[in-house]
């Protein structure tokens, strides 16, 4: 338990981020530190290939229990704000805001589809077909993994049990922010970014209809959000006296419009202050530096002063992440859940686990000291897998290549299934990841991005082989944060923003600036 604070000056900020199989909350000091930490893990349904589901009804359960995990002990009074990030998932509710199923087994708890799902591929297909003058700020491809897509199959597929029942459609990060303060506006970060919107013009009305989706421009598009502001921004009265009472804090504690995960990720590693290091970003601008949040997936997010289109690559998009920066958006489908598919379908997968218990390591911790090992009689680590290639595209093609229908595949296998035959295959696909990213890297480079450090957070980034590998690939220095859970600091910067504690998010992200 932590002990009572008695500084009446100090002042806390909550960051809650809500990834792909857990929700994490952190208590964070006015100067950028996690004072306290709570995990606990969601579920994920997966009713048919390629279809992923979760309950808003958990997510928030967990959202609760764990910011009262981490503020026990403290004065609430001192606690100033709250922020949430979350992945793009769909969260469907009906006109009394309750769940509506997402799937034919019309369980209606089961009313996310996740970021990860492609069931909408088909549809996702038909919209860049279509070649509608949005898909210029998403790279020229409309992914399964964006919201309109899942819109259309939803009202294609469920038009009964789904499409007709349902009067919300919110991004994950907005249904929190709801949930928490019974404000409808949707952050402009999530709208931006996953479902077209473009400011200040707003929706554009010729694209849904398009689309076959004309009944969403209904009273003023109401269902996919007609109010809309800045991440940052202070919602409604704050915190009711419901959700208060669920995570043990004070009515009206200010609650900040929301993040998308990677973009809480990016924003709480993009600014650090590097001086003394001799990086070469320490005289350039912020647009010099790539933020890379890697976890089951990856997100390369890469800032500029001015618009830049690149191919395969999502936006330009203006304040998405930075205030009056413009954003581009790479990445990968499939990263940390990658390496954990090889790794544990591998024959060897039970004896590495037996060794790894053994020696008190995790099973990536004993992987890369077992590569250590094997590497001793070469004069690179590298090429320990000269002869055997990984290409990493087994849930598609994120960024720059921009196709989900691509496949996954490993070259040089032989009959061998030993735990160097494993150790081998989770090098090669850590490596295979790595120049994914250098893959993604050209292709901003060559539409006008100058990048030259990258800056990783997130949970691969603890990992030292992953982290080496993409400082191999690219040939660029990569900067790690000294507090690690940057994506939860991330967070607690809309906290701490709402609570008018800051002028605004570029001045709270310098306070929150500590050497790396």
């Amino acid at each position: 338990m932590m002990a009572s604070v008695r500084s009446s000056t100090e002042r806390y900020y909550i960051g809650v981020d809500v990834g792909t199989a857990s929700v994490r909350a952190a208590l964070v000091t006015c100067d950028g530190q996690v004072k306290s930490m709570a995990e606990e893990p969601i579920h994920i349904w997966e009713p048919h290939p390629d279809h992923y589901v979760q309950s808003s009804s958990d997510i928030w359960t967990k959202c609760c229990s764990t910011v009262k995990k981490v503020t026990e002990g403290i004065e609430k009074i001192k606690v100033k704000g709250i922020g949430f990030d979350a992945t793009c998932s769909l969260v469907v509710l009906d006109q009394r805001f309750q769940p509506v199923a997402v799937n034919h087994d019309g369980i209606p708890e089961r009313n996310v589809i996740m970021w990860m799902d492609h069931r909408a591929a088909e549809q996702a297909a038909r919209i860049t077909a279509a070649g509608h003058s949005v898909l210029s700020r998403v790279g020229g491809v409309m992914s399964p993994e964006m919201q309109p897509p899942k819109l259309l199959w939803l009202k294609e597929s469920l038009k009964e049990s789904c499409w007709k029942e349902a009067a919300h459609f919110f991004d994950l990060p907005d249904f929190l922010s709801w949930k928490a303060t019974g404000s409808l506006a949707r952050s402009l970060c999530t709208l931006v970014c996953k479902w077209t919107y473009s400011p200040p013009e707003g929706w554009d009305d010729t694209f849904w209809t398009s689309i076959g989706l004309e009944d969403l421009l209904e009273n003023n598009y109401s269902k996919i959000g007609a109010l809309t502001c800045s991440p940052g921004t202070a919602l409604g009265e704050g915190l009711t006296q419901e959700a208060a009472a669920a995570m043990g804090l004070l009515p009206g504690t200010a609650v900040a419009a929301s993040l998308i995960d990677a973009h809480a990720g990016g924003l709480g590693v993009v600014g650090a202050d590097v001086t003394g290091f001799q990086l070469p970003c320490e005289h350039q601008p912020l647009t010099s530096r790539l933020a890379l949040i890697c976890g089951t997936s990856s997100c390369h997010m890469a800032i500029s002063q001015d618009p830049i289109f690149v191919p395969g690559v999502w936006g330009p998009y203006n304040s998405a992440m930075v205030p009056a920066l413009w954003l581009n958006e790479g990445g990968q489908s499939a990263t940390g859940r990658l390496i954990d598919h090889m790794v544990k379908g591998h024959a060897a997968f039970p004896e590495l686990k037996e060794k790894a218990e053994r020696s008190q390591d995790s099973v990536y911790s004993y992987l890369n000291k077992h590569l250590e090992t094997m590497a001793k009689e070469q004069a690179n680590l590298d090429q320990l897998t000269a002869s055997l290639h990984v290409w990493p595209d087994f849930h598609g093609n994120r960024s720059p290549l921009a196709d989900p229908t691509l496949k996954g595949m490993v070259v040089g296998l032989s009959l061998s299934q030993t735990l160097d035959d494993l150790a081998l295959l989770y090098l090669a696909t850590v490596q295979a990841v790595a120049l994914g990213t250098r893959h993604i890297l050209e292709a901003m480079k060559e539409a006008g991005h100058c990048i030259t450090t990258l800056f990783l957070c997130g949970g691969l980034s603890k990992n030292v082989l992953f982290v080496q590998m993409h400082a191999n690939a690219t040939g660029l220095p990569v900067v790690l944060p000294a507090e690690k859970e940057a994506v939860l600091v991330g967070a607690a910067i809309l906290g701490g923003c709402a609570s008018l504690d800051y002028k605004s998010i570029t001045t709270l992200t310098s306070t929150f600036r500590k050497p790396w």
